[in-house]
Order: structure tokens, then sequence, then C-alpha cells
């Protein structure tokens, strides 16, 4: 296994950047215990003023739930790893932990006013990058959602049993198959977007503010969790297994045991699946396709069983819904994350923000 080791400057030193890209990292050969994005407890240690119990409370409260939610997307069967099920699920979840995130400013009554400079453009920056990222994902659903088109004129034909019309049911398959494999260059960028939003997972430092300390310690396991499941998605959607992290996070955070066994449930199957030699990596396009084979000899032979056509009904059902669920939460994680930022910089110009600190937000593109 081959990990990538950048070094980056820290206002607390050096620290070193553990993920891998090219490789899927194995449960069973974990790296080196480090802190690759910083100490996370450095701004928490004894050295600084120590927290008030109810910051201590909202801290915890926070990150118990981070835990909780993330247990929940260990998948209990490998048969679920790259499913739009637990994509969806997925998402769903990160869409509560941002909302949660957004509690958690209120309740620590921290109004922008006091934000520190670095902490907006940190936010700002990452929030626009996680944009173009829903964007990018939502066409690729857009596209898959097209090749439905195939498939109901495929099932048409064949529910006929019209030995004239088998011909352009196949014709409809291999249309199916061939849209389904070209590539969609929107998900190019996800790469280089990924790796970007790796080097914001340090921890900055935070002077003089004990509720900046808490919101940055709670930012960071947001990201965390943000960046490992949008890499899941960029590499399923890719078909690539170099959108595919592999993080490293201290044991000392309360939901690290959480994220370390999803990550590993996760990464030891899909360097299976992508190891295989399918259609796709997608569990659902994959039981359209093992569908679609079983009913080749049937087509050749110029007649369809009814009984044999059901399973590739039923799978294409599924894989329609599928979509539909998937982007219906990445619509809704996109509007979370719009909201966050649009009201963050509507209080900048409220409290007259330099211009130059101002930006726009990417609106939703049309697919």
């Amino acid at each position: 296994m081959e990990f990538r080791s950048v070094r980056y400057r820290h206002d607390d030193g050096i620290f070193l950047l553990g993920i891998n890209f090219n490789k899927m990292a194995r449960p069973q050969d974990p790296p080196r215990g480090f802190f690759p994005f910083g100490n996370p407890f450095k701004n928490l240690s004894s050295k600084n003023p120590v927290l008030s119990s109810n910051l201590l409370s909202l801290l915890n409260t926070f990150e118990t739930n981070l835990a909780s939610s993330i247990t929940k997307l260990v998948p209990k069967e490998k048969s679920q790893i790259l499913t739009l099920s637990w994509m969806s699920q997925a998402m769903a979840s990160l869409c509560q932990t941002h909302n949660a995130i957004k509690t958690l400013i209120t309740d620590l009554e921290l109004p922008v006013s006091d934000w520190e400079d670095k902490w907006v453009d940190i936010y700002l920056d990452i929030s626009v990058k996680l944009l173009d990222l829903c964007n990018a994902f939502s066409s690729e659903l857009s596209r898959l959602n097209q090749g439905h088109l195939f498939l109901q004129f495929a099932l048409h034909n064949l529910g006929t049993n019209a030995p004239q019309n088998l011909p352009k049911a196949q014709s409809s398959l291999d249309a199916w198959k061939q849209h389904i494999v070209s590539k969609n260059p929107r998900l190019e960028s996800c790469h280089a977007i990924l790796t970007s939003l790796v080097q914001t997972l340090n921890l900055p430092k935070v002077k003089n503010s004990a509720k900046g300390k808490v919101l940055m310690r709670a930012l960071y396991g947001v990201k965390v969790k943000t960046l490992y499941i949008s890499g899941v998605f960029a590499a399923a959607f890719s078909g690539s297994s170099q959108n595919l992290l592999y993080v490293t996070v201290s044991n000392e955070l309360p939901w690290a045991p959480s994220f370390m066994d999803m990550q590993n449930t996760m990464n030891s199957e899909i360097k299976n699946i992508f190891l295989s030699d399918g259609l796709t990596v997608m569990k659902e396009l994959e039981a359209v396709d093992s569908g679609v084979k079983q009913l080749a000899p049937a087509i050749q032979q110029g007649s369809i069983d009814p009984i044999s056509l059901q399973p590739l009904k039923d799978s294409v059902t599924e894989l329609t819904s599928g979509i539909d669920l998937v982007s219906k939460e990445v619509d809704c994680f996109f509007k979370i994350l719009l909201s966050g930022r649009d009201t963050l910089l509507e209080n900048l110009r409220s409290i007259g923000a330099p211009t130059t600190v101002l930006a726009t937000s990417p609106k939703k593109q049309r697919v």
C-alpha cells in the first residue's frame, strides 16, 4: 500500500497529511498512529483556559451525536456497500450533521462579528467546493436517470413477446450499456476538489476564544465525515478508486472508533468491488446488467417468458427509485450548504466586512 504524505506548515508547527488516493487501505494494514491533520486536542489542552461546563456539554453532545450518526452508516452486510440505498442514507446523514453544526453555532452564541477572518475564509472555501461536488454528483445522477428511457423502451418491446420487437429491445439494452459506461466530464474535477479539501482538515490556531475552540473541533469532525463520504460518492460515480480516501484520525476523538469502523469496512469491500470485472461498481446498476444478461439467450431464440422478465423489471424499478432518493438527498445537502453560506455572507455584509472577503455562491447547475 502506498501512502502519500505531504507536509504543510501549521501555526503550531509541521504536521502530516496521511491520505491514500491511489490504493485502498486494508483494515489489517492501518497507518502509523500520528495526528495527520494537526492535533485536534491542542486547542483544548490544559495550557488553555478551562472550558465552562456549558461549552463542554455542548461539545460532548455534538460529538456523541456525530459518533452515533457514523455508526448507523457502518454496513451490516457487504452487499449494502456501494448501493444507492447506502448512498441515500449517507447523504441524509450529512444533511443532519451539517444542520447540527448550525445549531451548535447558535447554541454557542457566537455571532459572525466574533469570528476570526481565517474561520470565515475556511468556511467559505470549503462550502464552495462542497457545492461544486454536489453539482457534479447531481449531473451524474441525472445522466444515470436518462438511461431509464432505454430500459423502459426495452421492457415494452420485451413485454410484447413479438419476435419482430425483440431486436428493438436488444438495441435499447445495448444502448443502455453504452450509456452507463460512458464518462461524465463533470466528474473529472472531483479528484482535484477532494485533494484541496484534504488540506482544510488541519485545525487553525484559535486565540482567546473558548467558543471558537469548541467550534473548530466540532467542525473538524464534520469535515472528516463529509470528506470521506464525498470520496465514496466520487469513486462510485466515476468508477475510479483514486477518489476514495483513507483518513487517519486520533483515537482520542469520541467519534473516531465509529469512523474508522465505517471507513475500514467500506474501503476493504470497495477494493474488492473495483477489482471485479463488472459493468460498474454500483450494485443496482450491476443488478440490471445481470438481468439483461440472463435474458440474452431468450432474446436470441426469439421468445420471452413473462416470468423470466420479472427480475429485470424489479431491478429497473429498484434502480430508478434509488436514483430518485439519492438525487433528493444531494439536492437537500446542496440547499443546506447554500443556505449556510448565504447567511454568513449576508451577516458579513451587515457588519460592513471588506468587499474582498465577500463572494457569491454557486447556483444549482442544470443537468
